[in-house]
């Protein structure tokens, strides 16, 4: 299973809103985002300015996850903000994908690419679950920002991570793709 990863444009809302459903647990507590209408500013209008980066991966071209960052302000009230600077990170891989690597192989990518624009990126994750330790092992680290956070979701205790990016030379995987072979 080796996925092939994209850029996430603009035009490509609907994978935005449809992977936000994961990335916020919605499937896991039976909820939609219309009935948290408080999420939509991790997805909506992504592209419309140089602030959002992301990509997805497509296996067998079937979508599998996407993961993005998105710089917000203070006004938004979001999870995981710790200035105007450090944008939020966002990932979802669809449960029939997990445990594939796909999580790590988008997430490794988007560093390379956003070390490029930014000197860190953070995120919320609920303080019990199991991603913490995956958050763990890419590099992040907690960040005390002085205030108890809650889920939108379900009101969980969340806490904010931080990653140091390195800046390189960006290596993309398509580094010498050929373009009269698209999508093979």
């Amino acid at each position: 299973m080796k996925p092939t990863l994209y850029f996430l444009r603009s035009s490509e809302q609907k994978i935005l809103t449809d992977m936000l459903h994961y990335a916020m647990r919605l499937d896991d507590v039976n909820k939609s985002l219309s009935d948290i209408p408080k999420l939509t500013i991790y997805s909506e209008f992504y592209g419309y300015t140089s602030k959002d980066l992301g990509l997805y991966a497509l296996v067998d071209n079937q979508l599998a996850g996407a993961v993005w960052i998105r710089r917000l302000n203070a006004d938004h009230g979001s999870n995981g903000y710790i200035d105007e600077n450090t944008p939020i990170l966002n990932i979802a891989v669809l449960p029939e994908f997990r445990g594939n690597g796909i999580g790590s192989l988008m997430i490794e990518q988007l560093f390379i690419e956003a070390g490029a624009l930014y000197d860190q990126i953070s995120l919320s994750v609920v303080d019990d679950s199991p991603a913490v330790h995956f958050y763990e092992r890419q590099g992040f680290v907690r960040h005390d920002n002085g205030t108890a956070e809650q889920s939108f979701v379900d009101g969980k205790s969340v806490i904010t991570l931080i990653k140091k990016l390195q800046k390189a030379e960006i290596v993309r995987p398509s580094d010498g793709y050929d373009p009269r072979r698209w999508m093979d």
